[in-house]
């Protein structure tokens, strides 16, 4: 669906050219929700703008299907423009103009709808994201929740292939959050639309990303399924996002496992085997004992996923066949501290 490909952007300051993005390479597949997450400064924010031109990139190539997007002329542009809807961290509706009218915008500058067209194509949208009874309203007089469904409405308008997302939920408190991202959950699902999120939170990559490419400095320094990137974070920034949102201190964590003897390992358990009896049967098979000292369950996605942080006591031997029984059940297990 898209290709970028060594795609990079800086700005001259002060008569020197300052990197903003650095040799970027991304593939996103038609109709998955493709996540781009960076603390502040990192670049993610420039590199979805680059991805519609509305920003030119310095080097390299933005492929929207097969087409190049860096060699259309402005005409040529504006027209594969309409196959790409955006929506923003602070909603830019047009607070003199209804919702229904801020949706019908979009349209009426695309000209290839009539009035009433127009008008049967607004209350469809209207209908898709929950605010039919809200159509006469100005945006003032909405929350920023319905204020964020007019601005996925008016994107949708021209009937993307692709949707961008710059923090759209950055302004909304946790409630609203989930709310409009099941909608865009739904969306992305009923209408097999291609979704590209730039977000600073793990917790909206979590909730409805498939995969996900982690930006640092500039740079794309880790990106698979957000499973695997979540639950095995490699690089140093990947790893402070994924503690940040677990309110742990990854620097302190074992400090209070010192006194604690055996064998500490951290399993990871995707899908079924997160609900597996494995502990207990193992303990009894292999007459080990364990304790457990950390772990969460949760979902990523609607996956089913946990991690369990365990100090293992008993024969060396018997530990080593139940972590043999772990591979062997398709359960990652990562080796802490040695007995």
């Amino acid at each position: 669906m898209i290709q970028l490909k060594n795609l990079s952007k800086s700005y001259r300051v002060d008569g020197k050219d300052i990197p903003a993005l650095k040799r970027i390479d991304l593939n996103i597949e038609a109709g998955e929700i493709f996540g781009v997450i960076g603390h502040s400064g990192a670049g993610k924010s420039t590199l979805i703008r680059l991805i519609n031109l509305l920003e030119r990139p310095s080097g390299g190539t933005v492929l929207l299907g097969d087409i190049d997007l860096t060699t259309l002329s402005t005409a040529e542009l504006r027209l594969e423009r309409q196959k790409i809807g955006m929506i923003f961290q602070h909603f830019n509706l047009l607070s003199a103009k209804t919702v229904a009218n801020n949706i019908a915008f979009p349209l009426q500058v695309a000209g290839r709808l009539n009035k009433t067209e127009i008008q049967q194509r607004v209350a469809q949208l209207l209908e898709l994201v929950g605010l039919s009874e809200h159509a006469d309203k100005y945006p003032a007089q909405l929350s920023g929740g319905q204020k964020q469904r007019v601005g996925i409405a008016r994107a949708l308008a021209n009937n993307p292939k692709l949707l961008l997302c710059d923090e759209a939920t950055s302004a909304l408190d946790p409630q609203t959050t989930q709310s409009v991202l099941q909608l865009l959950l739904e969306i992305n699902q009923k209408l097999k639309l291609t979704i590209v999120l730039i977000t600073h939170e793990m917790d909206v990559i979590r909730t409805v990303c498939d995969r996900v490419a982690v930006i640092d400095g500039g740079e794309t320094v880790e990106m698979g399924p957000v499973t695997q990137v979540f639950l095995h974070p490699k690089h140093p920034t990947t790893r402070r996002f994924v503690f940040e949102s677990e309110h742990v201190d990854e620097n302190k964590q074992f400090e209070d496992f010192a006194h604690v003897p055996g064998k500490i390992v951290r399993l990871t358990f995707i899908g079924e085997s997160t609900y597996k009896s494995l502990l207990g049967d193992m303990a009894r098979d292999f007459g080990i004992d364990f304790s457990i000292l950390a772990g969460r369950i949760e979902r990523i996605k609607g996956t089913a996923c946990g991690q369990l942080t365990l100090a293992f006591t008993g024969a060396d031997s018997g530990i080593a066949a139940a972590l043999a029984r772990f591979t062997a059940e398709g359960i990652d297990f990562e080796e802490l501290r040695a007995c």
